[in-house]
């Protein structure tokens, strides 16, 4: 022991890798696609990438689940199914399945939170079939009543399973505390809501989102003045886009208590402490970034050296204030810990955060978050592709184009009185809500141990779902 110890002493303090010199950051100079603005408001973004004999594309549209009925909740990803397998009047999906494997090519639709789209990719050689094929998806789908009822028990099966996971019951919990139950941001798809759409409701929907502004996408191996005059051919003739109406939504802090979901088949709690957020269009979103890889962004962040690396009482930790596009996103810390561990653990995690405003911040830790985001940033987007998505982003959310160059810039001018000014104006841990899924026989001592007041059980029972059913999952029932 004597003589290990010193050896041991000795590499710890001469900390070799010190030494490495590490060069500076190349300038971010993003290779932006070009962008076409047809007469009728459509939007094209063109990406040539030689490198490879292949070509993909994408057609995003406006409107997605957060505008759908709300009787009729899960349609939209339904839609997203059933468009693909259904196909078109010229070849059904699943003709069309065949055809695209026989060339390893594929066509996609989807359904999301705000949007739904339509995706292609194929060898050079095949794209201009490939396109034909997906242009004729996007604008003369045959919706069949067989894909629908297909989606419906797919959708079905896992709303049934969804108790099973604590991580997915936390997520949806979380979330509905945050936002509210009802709003189109949090609703979830029950039995019934899924059961109520109808193929005219994809119909409907189809000829309601068709007329938007559609943003279509192209990168590949493809010459782009061939490639514009081939999508101005298909797209210039249809209608003038169709204004999206203005949003008119309220958002507001959840109410701070103690939530609890009792799951008896897990040994573990996951932990979440949620808020309200923010939006990107938000001027102190670079000073966030900051502050929140601080907080949580990684294995020297306050929460996992504290938490973590100090007790020992998480399998993971981490978290923030994330900004959406167009909407406030969510302030969110998570911890998942053993089941013994949860009250420190929960503890522990809310202390940190109460300490933004009160353990000043460190130039240390300030430049290390600033490189972290920084080189997080350039491996963001060091494709052609990942360029082309995000701009594709930016314009659907009708951001500036530089939106990226100048963020980036940002980083590094965030100072310490950003941050503490920054700490004072969004951390008000009075305002946060405190969810826990875990087995309360096993968590011990009690959560009432963390003296938040009353703990309110949470009902994740599924509706239509007998108790004690496939969707049980161990949740508890009331």
């Amino acid at each position: 022991m004597s003589m290990i110890a010193p050896v041991i002493a000795g590499a710890q303090q001469s900390k070799p890798w010190e030494k490495i010199p590490v060069p500076p950051l190349r300038e971010f100079k993003p290779q932006m696609p070009k962008r076409v603005e047809l007469k009728n408001g459509i939007v094209i973004f063109l990406q040539e990438d030689h490198e490879l004999p292949f070509v993909s594309g994408s057609v995003l549209i406006p409107g997605g689940a957060r505008d759908e009925d709300a009787a009729k909740t899960g349609m939209v990803s339904l839609y997203g199914e059933a468009w693909r397998t259904s196909g078109t009047a010229k070849m059904d999906g699943d003709a069309m399945d065949d055809f695209l494997e026989a060339r390893a090519a594929h066509i996609e639709t989807t359904g999301g939170e705000n949007s739904t789209g339509l995706s292609w990719d194929s060898l050079k050689g095949d794209s201009d079939q490939v396109f034909s094929l997906a242009l004729d998806l996007l604008l003369h789908p045959k919706f069949n009543a067989e894909k629908l009822q297909l989606a419906q028990q797919q959708a079905a099966a896992g709303i049934v399973r969804r108790n099973d996971d604590e991580a997915g019951i936390a997520g949806r919990e979380a979330t509905k505390l945050v936002y509210g139950p009802a709003s189109p941001y949090a609703r979830q798809a029950e039995l019934a809501t899924i059961g109520a759409v109808k193929l005219t409701d994809f119909e409907a929907w189809h000829r309601r989102t068709i007329g938007g502004k559609l943003i279509i996408a192209v990168s590949g191996d493809f010459d782009g003045a061939a490639m514009e005059a081939k999508l101005r051919a298909a797209f210039e003739s249809l209608p003038a886009v169709k204004a999206e109406p203005q949003r008119h939504e309220s958002f507001s802090e959840p109410k701070p208590a103690l939530y609890f979901v009792d799951k008896e088949d897990v040994n573990q709690s996951n932990v979440q402490i949620v808020g309200l957020g923010t939006d990107r269009r938000n001027a102190d979103v670079p000073t966030l970034a900051v502050m929140n890889d601080i907080l949580g962004g990684g294995f020297s962040s306050r929460l996992f050296q504290k938490i973590r690396t100090e007790m020992g009482d998480a399998y993971a930790v981490g978290g923030g204030i994330s900004f959406d596009y167009d909407h406030p996103g969510i302030f969110n810390v998570e911890v998942l810990t053993k089941s013994v561990s949860t009250v420190d653990a929960t503890k522990a995690a809310l202390d940190e955060i109460a300490g933004l405003t009160t353990q000043p911040f460190t130039e240390e830790e300030l430049k290390r978050s600033q490189e972290d985001i920084l080189n997080g940033f350039l491996f963001r987007y060091d494709t052609r592709e990942k360029v082309l998505a995000e701009q594709v982003r930016l314009e659907f959310y009708g951001y500036p184009p530089d939106y990226l160059e100048k963020y980036e810039a940002a980083i590094p001018k965030v100072t310490l009185a950003d941050l503490s000014a920054a700490a004072k104006k969004y951390i008000h841990p009075d305002k946060l809500a405190v969810l826990v899924v875990g087995n309360k026989q096993e968590i011990k001592p009690g959560l009432d141990e963390l003296k938040l007041g009353t703990v309110h059980t949470l009902d994740v029972t599924i509706p239509g779902m007998p108790k004690g059913g496939p969707g049980d999952g161990g949740a508890q029932q009331q």
